[in-house]
C-alpha cells in the first residue's frame, strides 16, 4: 500500500534551466549612438508551455526589448529562457496554474539576468526587466480566453 501511495504522490522537479534563444540587433549603429535624444523602450513578455514527453514539460518565457529614438531602432533584443520540468500526478485543474505561474516564476530571473547582460555587452546601460506577477498575468489571460469563448472557462491543455 505504501508503494502505491508513493507512486501517486505529486511530483514537481526542475530538470534544467537554459537559454534557448537570444538575439541582438543594432541596425542603425553607429550613427544612432550619437543621438542625444532619450530612447523609448518597449518590452513585451510571453509564456509558452509544451508537453515534451510523459510527465516532462518545457516552459519558456520570452522577452522582446525594442529601444527606439524616433522611428529608428537603437537596439532590439529577443531572448527566450526555458526550463524543463517533471510534473506528475497533479490534478488536471492544477496543471494550468503550475505551467502558467510556478514554472515561469522559476525561469524568469534567469531571463532577466541574461537580457541585462546581453544589453550591457552591446555597450548600453543594462535594461532591468521589472518583476512580474505571473499569477495576475495568468488570471488575466484566463479571463480574456473566457471572454473570447463567450464566458466559458477554457480547458487546460
Amino acid at each position: 500500500m505504501a508503494d502505491e501511495t508513493q507512486a501517486q504522490a505529486p511530483v514537481f522537479q526542475i530538470q534544467r534551466i537554459y537559454l534557448k534563444e537570444a538575439s541582438l540587433e543594432q541596425p542603425n549603429s553607429p550613427a544612432i549612438l550619437l543621438q542625444q535624444e532619450q530612447p523609448h523602450v518597449d518590452i513585451q513578455l510571453g509564456v509558452d508551455g509544451t508537453n515534451v514527453a510523459d510527465g516532462i514539460f518545457e516552459v519558456a518565457v520570452t522577452a522582446t526589448v525594442h529601444t527606439r529614438v524616433g522611428d529608428k531602432t537603437v537596439f532590439l533584443v529577443e531572448a527566450k529562457q526555458a526550463g524543463i520540468f517533471e510534473i506528475r500526478n497533479l490534478p488536471q485543474e492544477q496543471m494550468g496554474p503550475v505551467m502558467g505561474i510556478a514554472c515561469p516564476q522559476i525561469v524568469y530571473p534567469y531571463l532577466r539576468g541574461n537580457v541585462a547582460d546581453l544589453v550591457q555587452r552591446a555597450g548600453f546601460p543594462p535594461v532591468h526587466l521589472a518583476e512580474i506577477n505571473f499569477q495576475a498575468m495568468y488570471e488575466q489571460q484566463q479571463a480574456q480566453q473566457a471572454a473570447a469563448n463567450g464566458g466559458a472557462v477554457p480547458a487546460v491543455q
